[in-house]
């Protein structure tokens, strides 16, 4: 089956157009910059290269156009027809407790999706509008909403409650529900694949690490911890969100800045982690940069977002008894050597050794740990996108 798989965010929209059955990518691209006078649609031809469009896409269901119109050019697509794409996969961010797996869209699920807005207020009513720009173009498509919160609906109560009022969960949905839940299924199961284990006999530890990050303890295959919690400012440093931070500090510095909650809200999620604490930039690279230059401030970021994922790790182990497999992860986790290294020398203590050749490795599954390694750690680039189509196609072939 042709797969379109959408993940449409507040201003962009990415995609991929996959065959379900073996994984091949027909097609690939995004639009970005939705609603401005600069707005394009970037592309990757079937040689490799790539090509960047400017046109103007007022909407997100304009932008879904564009990339229907680029799949079917005469020139430049890869299928004659809308029609011959057979369903479309969409990343859903928010679930709340409403959905455990992902499902056939249908009004109902769609409503229930539009349920879930005060808790993701950028990210839900983007994805809507992608689903509802695709039942306008292409009228009669199957349609399957895969939620980034599900793999994390098997966590046990003790984990996902918030020492709040219980009244706060009970009215509001106030817990922890976690995120990247898409990638961590399939790296923590693509890493057993790798490694030739049982899946559903390994404690796991999935380390997604980019711009956004977040760890799962994984056991006997299900999620039962994660580092994000009711919004994906909770847990690591990220780039620019705060991760952990004392709720205390919060109302503090609401008190001293006159922020009100949407105020505080732009603090915790676009001017803090590396970008807050180097006031550099959000990118890892240019915090590289920076530090090999001297700069104190970014070496704090660095020493601060590599310790909260030893912490993690570190709290992780404890939670699962122990731990087999750890995997590395997302753009960071897949590209930094450095980084790597940096967390495994600390885990000496656990029996972890490094192979430092295997190690150099960018963008590709390896193993990383030592033959004499107590604890097997690897490299598994994510696919998101894979997972949402072969998820699609089994939904719309029952």
């Amino acid at each position: 089956m042709k797969i379109l798989v959408l993940n449409c965010g507040s201003s962009s929209v990415k995609y991929k157009l996959i065959e379900s059955e073996n994984g091949n990518v027909l097609a690939e691209g995004g639009v970005e910059k939705i609603g401005l006078p600069d707005s394009f649609l970037k592309f990757k031809r079937t040689d490799g290269s790539k090509e960047t469009i400017t046109v103007s896409m007022p909407d997100h269901k304009e932008a879904v156009k564009n990339v229907l119109n680029i799949l079917t050019d005469p020139k430049e697509g890869v299928i004659k027809s809308y029609e011959e794409i057979d369903a479309v996969g969409h990343r859903v961010v928010h679930g709340m407790e409403k959905f455990n797996k992902s499902m056939l869209i249908t009004p109902e699920v769609i409503e229930k999706v539009k349920e879930c807005y005060p808790v993701a207020p950028l990210h839900n009513p983007a994805n809507i509008t992608g689903i509802e720009a695709v039942t306008e173009l292409i009228p009669g498509v199957p349609q399957v909403g895969v939620f980034d919160t599900a793999f994390h609906q098997t966590m046990p109560a003790k984990a996902f409650m918030y020492a709040l009022p219980y009244e706060d969960y009970e009215k509001f949905g106030v817990r922890r529900y976690g995120f990247h839940g898409t990638s961590h299924r399939y790296v923590s199961r693509r890493a057993c694949e790798f490694l030739g284990v049982p899946y559903e006999k390994q404690r796991i530890i999935t380390c997604h690490i980019g711009n956004g990050g977040s760890i799962t303890a994984v056991k006997d295959g299900i999620s039962v911890d994660t580092s994000m919690g009711l919004t994906p400012t909770e847990g690591l440093v990220m780039g620019t969100r705060v991760g952990d931070v004392d709720p205390g500090a919060l109302t503090y510095l609401m008190k001293c800045e006159g922020l009100d909650a949407d105020g505080l809200t732009n603090v915790i999620n676009k001017k803090s982690g590396v970008l807050g604490i180097s006031g550099i930039s959000s990118d890892m690279r240019d915090i590289e940069d920076a530090i090999a230059a001297g700069n104190e401030r970014a070496k704090l970021a660095m020493d601060m977002y590599e310790y909260r994922i030893l912490k993690y790790i570190g709290a992780y182990t404890a939670v699962l008894g122990g731990v087999d497999v750890i995997a590395f992860t997302a753009g960071v986790g897949e590209n930094s050597p450095e980084l790597r290294e940096a967390i495994c020398e600390k885990l000496a203590y656990m029996g972890i050794t490094l192979d430092k050749e295997a190690n150099r490795s960018r963008g590709k599954e390896v193993e990383i740990s030592g033959k004499d390694s107590k604890v097997k750690v690897v490299v598994i680039p994510t696919d998101e996108e894979l997972v949402i189509a072969q998820d699609t196609a089994m939904i719309v072939g029952k």
